[in-house]
């Protein structure tokens, strides 16, 4: 066999064979939802940013995924090391607050009835549930870019899923219909092997271990009284009464019209035994922190005040809206 014959065999196996090796779409979700399903437990660590309003908000992500649909997820805020963890155990889904002694136990479908930016499980679900989503390769791996689901905020309408060749996860970005990023989560590291012991997941142990390392005091006073920056149309404050609790002051806002809803604002004292309070709704982000959502409130816990939004004619959209614009700025004393 000549040299030259030979050489043109090679080269044309080579075409060859990097064609058949060439991931298309079908192949790399085979992959991905292959990489996930073996994978006993995963752990990662990663940046979250999120952009509200005028405000950047950023926390430092640490994530672990266990077997039997366990989670847990600690977001650290990075401007005063304010710590909750969202955690998902046999006995239900639960969001910590462990500098004041305190957890909120949902009867919930997290994390699968939303999106979520920072677990593989539903960035998965996310790409096999969008028949119009598309696919390219990349210098350095792969991207997707999907609808997704967010109920406590539908300005947010695709994200972009960016993979490595060797389908690890390495950045999302979630952005509204202007194109615009409002939620960027950069992995760090992602072990896929990660073992965790029998209690790594139960509710107790995650209270008692969580080391509390914030910048913010517990308060008792209200000094400062926030009002929304938004409200509804031939709606207005007609009252403002404060009164003394147990742990301090709370101050109740009565904003009466056509959308009439109550501002509730308490001081909320660190609790001398661990507490689980019930709540009957969904885990959300509000401002630097997570809260409740349900039917007709939203509550969430700021620098050692509970706020409590809560309206029997208004529905969840017109909730968010009063309540994303309280964390604009303060106003008033």
């Amino acid at each position: 066999m000549s040299k030259k014959l030979l050489f043109c065999i090679l080269v044309v196996g080579c075409i060859f064979m990097t064609g058949c090796f060439k991931k298309g779409q079908k192949d790399v979700v085979k992959d991905f939802a292959k990489k996930i399903e073996k994978s006993k437990g995963y752990h990662l660590t990663g940046n979250l940013e999120i952009v509200n309003n005028e405000e950047t908000y950023r926390y430092t992500v640490d994530v672990s995924s266990g077997s039997n649909e366990k989670f847990r997820v600690s977001l650290k805020n990075k401007t005063n090391n304010h710590e909750q963890i969202i955690l998902r155990n046999d006995e239900g889904v639960y969001v910590l607050t462990p500098s004041l002694n305190k957890s909120f136990k949902f009867q919930s479908e997290w994390p699968y009835n939303n999106s979520q930016s920072y677990l593989l499980q539903t960035l998965l679900q996310d790409i096999k549930n969008d028949s119009n989503k598309t696919f390219k390769e990349t210098k350095n791996g792969y991207e997707f870019t999907t609808a997704v689901e967010y109920s406590s905020n539908k300005e947010l309408v695709k994200q972009i899923i960016i993979m490595d060749k060797d389908l690890n996860v390495k950045e999302v970005n979630v952005q509204n219909k202007d194109g615009k990023t409002q939620i960027k989560m950069q992995f760090t590291k992602i072990d896929m092997k990660a073992n965790f012991e029998n209690n790594y997941f139960d509710l107790n142990e995650n209270m008692q271990t969580a080391v509390v390392e914030e910048n913010t005091e517990v308060v008792s006073k209200i000094e400062d009284i926030i009002y929304p920056m938004y409200i509804p149309a031939n709606t207005k404050l007609t009252s403002h009464d404060t009164m003394k609790t147990e742990n301090g002051e709370r101050v109740i806002l009565t904003f009466s019209g056509e959308k009439p809803f109550l501002m509730v604002q308490e001081a909320s004292g660190k609790a001398s035994a661990m507490t689980t309070v019930p709540v009957y709704g969904e885990p959300l982000f509000v401002g630097d922190t997570i809260g409740a959502m349900t039917d007709s409130s939203i509550t969430w816990i700021s620098d050692g005040i509970e706020y409590y939004v809560v309206s029997d004619t208004m529905n969840q959209e017109e909730l968010l809206d009063v309540v994303n614009s309280v964390s604009v700025m303060p106003i008033g004393k």
